[in-house]
């Protein structure tokens, strides 16, 4: 084992023994990633929000959530290599984990974003062969997809207050790959919206996402008093937000979804 230096995302430089052998990952769409890279006997932490693989949940350590970690018991695991993203983590954590251990944060906002972290972690994880074909087949599968057409979609992913995910979020880059167009797109970022505003929205679609709020049946209802006009569906949120291996899947949920909406 040697030592070598990478550059995260964000712009650092981060030094660690390679191949990294005590893993710990913080966001579960990476974590997902590093399952379908083959790391399991590496990676030996994740949070209780890394639902994919589902065995990883009780053969891994649950080192707390995205944005309260336990220290404890990460410094009992002794890890070589901590992986996180800065949206999803809290900079308070991660500069106090960046004390002790090497730390290689993302920072996605768009598809490219995601494959090249996909590409990068495959390179510290050295992992590159496996990475590189994954990212293949996932720009394949884009360039076959049939598209949805130009509809304007409101994508809410919280409730009291409602919010929406407008533009400079990767929802807002996956919607836009889809075919739809985001009608928060004069929006920044997530949105807190009244329902007065949604009702001037006016949109053609609304999608309820699975998370982070778990939106229902019931709620297809509520909304349905503030926009009888629209059509308004409940959606895979991990389909949309996860910007790791998942996104080999996008193309096929789009192709479903086609049949709901048309």
């Amino acid at each position: 084992m040697g030592i070598k230096a990478f550059t995260d995302q964000m712009g650092n430089t981060v030094v660690l023994p390679f191949p990294p052998k005590r893993i710990i990952s913080l966001v579960p769409s990476q974590t997902e990633l590093l399952a379908d890279l083959g790391l399991d006997n590496e990676v030996k932490g994740i949070t209780k929000f890394c639902i994919h693989p589902q065995h990883w949940r009780k053969e891994k350590t649950v080192v707390g959530g995205t944005k309260n970690f336990h220290f404890d018991r990460i410094h009992g695991l002794h890890p070589d290599l901590v992986i996180g993203n800065k949206e999803e983590n809290y900079q308070e954590g991660i500069e106090r984990l960046r004390q002790h251990y090497p730390v290689w944060m993302s920072d996605v906002t768009t598809p490219d974003d995601a494959l090249a972290m996909i590409l990068e972690v495959g390179k510290i994880t050295k992992r590159e062969v496996v990475a590189e074909t994954l990212t293949t087949a996932i720009r394949k599968s884009w360039i076959g997809m049939e598209r949805l057409p130009p509809l304007r979609v409101l994508y809410l992913i919280w409730r009291k207050p409602w919010m929406g995910a407008a533009s400079r979020t990767f929802i807002d880059s996956m919607i836009n790959v889809s075919g739809l167009k985001n009608c928060l797109s004069n929006h920044s970022r997530y949105s807190e919206l009244s329902a007065e505003e949604i009702q001037s929205l006016n949109p053609d679609l609304v999608f309820l996402s699975s998370e982070p709020y778990p939106f229902r049946e019931d709620h297809i209802h509520e909304l349905k008093t503030i926009l009888p006009a629209s059509k308004i569906m409940l959606v895979d949120g991990e389909m949309f937000s996860w910007y790791g291996s998942r996104l080999r899947l996008f193309a096929d949920y789009i192709n479903a979804l086609r049949s709901q909406i048309l």
